[in-house]
């Protein structure tokens, strides 16, 4: 079964690469969605997937990329549907 979150995460996470490197750990893992800097510095994220899936995706957005300070991730139950995993423009 599909369950869909949505991320918003904070600290040091935008000019890191933070968004690139959810982009091809989604891909890798088969998790799709989107990804997307904030204008408030946090970057934010739509994933779907397995519960497998989400838990290994929350586990990396706890980390994120060498060069990101992850301060927090808020992670909340969402819906949506998606083809594959992109990137997003800053909203």
């Amino acid at each position: 079964m599909t369950e869909t979150r949505r991320l918003v995460i904070t600290g040091l996470v935008q000019g890191v690469g933070f968004r690139y490197g959810m982009a091809a750990e989604a891909r890798l893992l088969g998790v799709t969605g989107w990804v997307r800097n904030r204008r408030d510095g946090s970057v934010e994220a739509m994933i779907a997937g397995s519960a497998g899936q989400i838990e290994a995706m929350l586990e990396w957005a706890n980390v994120g990329p060498g060069g990101a300070l992850v301060e927090n991730v808020m992670c909340e139950t969402a819906t949506g549907e998606f083809a594959d995993f992109e990137l997003r423009p800053t909203s």
